[in-house]
C-alpha cells in the first residue's frame, strides 16, 4: 500500500525544533555582527562612565538644639515675667529660616550664580531652575525633627563648602530674628511697666491734689469758726470709737485751723509722691532688670548638627558598574536583533530569487 501523505503524522514540534535549530545556526553564523555591536555599545557607555565628570553630594544632618545651647536666651525671662523659651521654640525659628524662598535667593546670587563660568548668557530663570536640583533642604523619612541639606556638584570641595555656608546663613538669619524677637518681647514689657508706673504717679498725684482741695476747704472753715485747735471734748468724741476725724466721716475743720494748715504745708511743697506708692519700687526694680537684660547672647546655638560636613569621597553619579553592565546588556540585544534582521532578509531575497527561477 503505497504510502498517503494525508494520513502521515505530523510532529507539531518539529517544525518549532527546525526553526529554533535554524535560528540559532543563524545567530551562531552572524556571530561576528552581534560581537561587534556588542563591543561598540559597550565601548560607548564604557566611555561615558569613565570620562564623564564625577558627580558628587555633600549633606549634613540638622537636629534641636540642646537645652544648654539656649540657656542664654532664658535667662532673667522669668524673673521679669516672660515666658521661657524651649528648644522646639529656637528650632521652629531656625527651620523656618532654613526653607524659606529669601534664603535661598540670597545663596543663589551670592554663591551660585558667580560659580557659573559660561561664556554664554544664560537666563535666569534657567540657572533657577538647575539650581533648585543642585541644593535641596528635606526632612529624613520617620523623624520629622532631623533636616538634611544636600548640596551636589562636580566639586566635592566646592559642594561640601556651600553646605556649611547656606547653614551658616540660615543660622544667622534665625539667630537675629530671635534677637529681635527678645528685643520686642522686653520692649513691651518695658513699655508696659512705664506706662504703669506713669498712671500710679498721675493718680497718687490727684489724689494728692484733691486732699490739698478738702484741706483749704476744711481750713476755711476752721478760720471763719475761729476753731485754730481742735476742742477736747470735741475731737474726743469724734475719734473715742474710731480713728480720727480725718478717717471717720467726721468734718475735717474740728481738727483745728492750725492743724490743718501744718498738713497744707507738708502736701503742697512734697517734690515727689514716690515713697508714698507702695507698688512703685516693685515696678522700678522689675523695669530696671528688663533693661539691664542681654537681648544678643553670645553662647546660643538655634540648631544641633548631627557630626560635621563630610567632602564625599565617591561620586553619586555616574554608575560605572550599573552603566557597564546596561552597556553589555543593550550591545547584545542590539546585536541579536540587527542579526535576526539580517537572517530574515537573506531568506525573504533567496525565497525570491527561487521563485523567478
Amino acid at each position: 500500500m503505497q504510502d498517503n501523505p494525508a494520513w502521515r503524522v505530523i510532529d507539531p514540534h518539529a517544525s518549532d525544533e527546525i526553526d529554533l535549530v535554524a535560528l540559532l545556526g543563524g545567530l551562531w553564523e552572524q556571530r561576528a555582527v552581534i560581537a561587534i555591536l556588542t563591543a561598540l555599545v559597550f565601548s560607548i557607555t564604557a566611555g561615558y562612565a569613565f570620562l564623564a565628570r564625577p558627580y558628587y553630594e555633600s549633606r549634613v544632618g540638622l537636629l534641636p538644639p540642646n537645652v544648654s545651647d539656649i540657656a542664654e536666651y532664658n535667662l532673667g525671662r522669668a524673673e521679669s515675667g516672660l515666658k521661657s523659651l524651649d528648644v522646639q521654640d529656637v528650632y521652629s525659628i531656625f527651620l523656618r529660616s532654613l526653607n524659606s524662598e529669601s534664603l535661598r535667593r540670597a545663596f543663589f546670587d551670592q554663591f551660585y550664580i558667580p560659580s557659573q563660568k559660561s561664556g554664554a548668557e544664560i537666563p535666569k530663570d534657567l540657572l533657577w531652575e538647575k539650581f533648585s536640583k543642585v541644593l535641596t533642604v528635606v526632612p529624613k523619612k520617620g523623624r520629622p525633627d532631623y533636616w538634611e541639606v544636600r548640596v551636589g556638584g562636580t566639586d566635592s570641595v566646592v559642594a561640601a563648602a556651600w553646605v556649611d555656608a547656606f547653614v551658616s546663613m540660615a543660622a544667622a538669619r534665625a539667630e537675629e530674628s530671635m534677637r529681635q524677637n527678645i528685643s520686642g518681647e522686653v520692649s513691651a514689657r518695658v513699655q508696659a511697666i512705664e506706662q504703669q508706673i506713669e498712671v500710679l504717679r498721675t493718680t497718687v498725684k490727684q489724689r494728692r491734689e484733691d486732699r490739698i482741695a478738702v484741706l483749704k476747704e476744711a481750713l476755711e472753715v476752721a478760720d471763719s469758726v475761729g476753731l485754730d485747735t481742735p476742742q477736747g471734748t470735741m475731737w474726743q468724741t469724734f475719734s473715742t470709737n474710731g480713728p480720727s476725724s480725718a478717717f471717720d466721716g467726721s468734718p475735717l475743720y474740728l481738727r483745728g485751723a492750725k492743724a490743718i494748715r501744718a498738713e497744707l504745708e507738708v502736701l503742697t511743697q512734697r517734690r515727689s509722691d514716690d515713697p508714698f506708692i507702695p507698688e512703685l519700687r516693685s515696678l522700678q526694680e522689675r523695669l530696671q532688670f528688663l533693661k539691664a537684660m542681654d537681648a544678643v547672647p553670645q553662647k546660643t546655638a538655634v540648631f544641633a548638627q548631627d557630626g560635621p560636613t563630610q567632602i564625599p569621597d565617591r561620586p553619586i553619579k555616574p554608575k560605572k558598574t550599573l552603566i557597564l553592565a546596561l552597556g553589555m546588556v543593550l550591545g547584545v540585544m542590539l546585536g541579536v536583533f540587527v542579526a535576526l534582521v539580517r537572517g530574515f532578509w537573506r531568506r525573504a531575497s533567496s525565497r525570491g530569487a527561487e521563485k523567478g527561477k
